[in-house]
C-alpha cells in the first residue's frame, strides 16, 4: 500500500494548506470523542436509574388511588371498571390495570427461621405491569404452593425493624429460601399454603401473588367474584407528561410526586447528552467538510499531474483507491485514540465518582465499540467517495 502511493506521490500536492488538515483531524477526533462519550453517558444514565424507577419495554408505570380527603374519607373510594376504560382511552395512557386485592383475612409466617407473623395483604395484577416475572410465578387450582413477588421497599422497612426485635435481616436473595406458612380463612373456612418469594419488585409496593390464584381464593374464602379496585397501576410512554398530570389532577387521583419529580430530572438529563451527541455530530460533519476541501484543493493543485497519470494509462478507479488508502492509518488512529480515551473516561468515573460500586460497568459497553468501528468505515467510504468524485471531474 506504501509503494503504491510512493509511486505517485511525487505528482501530488499533498504538503499545501496543511492547516486545513490539522484542523479536520483535530476536528474528527473532538467530534467522535463527545459522540462516544455522550452514548457511553446516555447508557450508564440508563443503568445507574433503572432500578429506580423501573422501565419496561421503554414505558413508565405508575401507581395512581383516588385522593382521600376530609370530606369523602366516608364514601367508597375505589376505582369502577367505568373509571379504569376511561383512563384506557386516554391518548396519553397506553394501558391501565386495576391490582386486585384480598377479600378475606390472610397471615404469614415463617416458622421456626424466623419467629415472626403478620396480618398480610395480597394484591395481583397483569404480568406486564411487573418489572420481575420469573417463570416459576405461576399457580394452578389445586397447587398448594403459591409464589410471591415481594416488595424491594418491604424488605427494607423489614431489615430496619428486625434488629430490635431479635430477627435476622435478610437479602434480596436469602429470602427466597424461607418457606413461608400462608393461612386464608374466611366465612367460607380456613386453608393453609406454603408461600415462597420467587423475587423482589422494585416497581410495586405490595405482596403479590399470581392473579388467578387471588380471583380464585376471594370467591373461595371471601364469596367475592368481582370487587371495585382500591389502586390502579397506568402504563404511559412519560410519566411527567403534562398532559397525564393535568388529567389526574382533574380526577383528583392521587400519584407519587417523588417518582415523576424522578422521571423529570432523568429526561432532563438524558436530553442533555442526546444534546451533547447532536453536537458532536455537527462536529464530525464540520471536520469532515474541512478535509474534503483539503483534498479538493490537493487535487486542483494536482490536475495536471493526475491528467498525466491517466494519459500513462492508470486508471481513476486505481488512483482513487491508492489515494484514499494514504488516509486510512490516520482516521484509525484518531478514532482508535477517541474510543481508547472514552474508555479511561468511563474507567475513571465509575472508579472515583462511584467508588467503584457493581451497578456500573468500568468497561465500554459494546454499541460504543461499534460505533466507533462504524464511523471509522464510514470516514474511509466517504473519503474513497469524495476522492474518486474529484478525479472523475478532471
Amino acid at each position: 500500500m506504501a509503494n503504491s502511493f510512493k509511486t505517485i506521490a511525487a505528482f501530488l500536492h499533498t504538503g499545501q494548506n496543511n492547516t486545513s488538515k490539522f484542523f479536520s483531524y483535530v476536528g474528527l477526533g473532538i467530534g467522535v470523542l463527545l459522540l462516544l462519550t455522550s452514548l457511553q453517558l446516555y447508557i450508564d444514565i440508563n443503568q445507574l436509574l433503572k432500578d429506580k424507577n423501573p422501565r419496561k419495554n421503554g414505558y413508565d408505570f405508575i401507581s395512581i388511588t383516588k385522593e382521600i380527603t376530609d370530606q369523602n374519607m366516608g364514601n367508597d373510594n375505589r376505582f369502577s371498571v367505568a373509571d379504569v376504560e376511561d383512563m384506557k382511552k386516554q391518548p396519553f395512557i397506553k394501558d391501565a390495570t386495576a391490582l386486585i386485592s384480598n377479600q378475606f383475612r390472610a397471615k404469614a409466617s415463617a416458622g421456626k427461621i424466623i419467629p415472626f407473623s403478620t396480618d398480610l395483604f395480597l394484591e395481583s395484577v397483569k404480568n406486564d405491569f411487573i418489572d420481575t416475572v420469573p417463570p416459576s410465578f405461576s399457580w394452578q387450582p389445586g397447587q398448594q404452593d403459591v409464589p410471591i413477588i415481594f416488595s424491594a421497599d418491604f424488605l427494607e422497612m423489614y431489615n430496619v425493624f428486625a434488629p430490635a426485635q431479635d430477627l435476622p435481616q435478610l437479602s434480596a436473595s436469602s429470602i427466597a429460601a424461607i418457606n413461608i406458612t400462608l393461612e386464608c380463612y374466611g366465612p367460607a373456612g380456613i386453608q393453609n399454603f406454603t408461600g415462597h418469594i420467587v423475587a423482589v419488585s422494585d416497581r410495586i409496593n405490595s405482596v403479590l401473588v399470581p392473579e388467578n390464584f387471588l380471583q380464585w381464593a376471594n370467591q373461595s374464602f371471601g364469596n367475592a367474584l368481582s370487587t371495585p379496585a382500591s389502586r390502579v397501576y397506568l402504563k404511559t410512554i412519560d410519566a411527567n407528561n403534562p398532559d397525564l398530570l393535568t388529567y389526574l389532577q382533574q380526577k383528583k387521583y392521587h400519584v407519587n410526586k417523588d417518582k415523576t419529580k424522578f422521571g423529570r430530572v432523568k429526561q432532563v438529563l438524558q436530553a442533555v447528552v442526546s444534546g451533547l451527541g447532536g453536537f458532536a455530530i455537527l462536529v464530525i460533519l464540520l471536520a469532515m467538510m474541512l478535509f474534503s476541501f483539503y483534498l479538493q484543493l490537493m487535487i486542483a493543485r494536482s490536475k495536471d499531474n493526475l491528467q498525466l497519470l491517466i494519459t500513462l494509462g492508470y486508471s481513476p478507479d486505481w488512483l482513487s483507491k491508492v489515494v484514499a488508502k494514504k488516509w486510512i492509518v490516520a482516521y484509525a488512529i484518531i478514532i482508535v485514540s477517541a474510543l481508547l480515551l472514552t474508555g479511561l473516561i468511563q474507567y475513571l468515573f465509575q472508579h472515583f465518582s462511584l467508588n467503584g460500586k457493581d451497578e456500573l460497568s468500568p468497561y465500554l459497553h459494546s454499541s460504543v465499540t461499534l460505533l466507533a468501528v462504524f464511523l471509522l468505515i464510514l470516514s474511509i467510504a466517504v473519503n474513497y467517495r469524495l476522492i474518486k468524485k474529484s478525479l472523475a471531474s478532471l
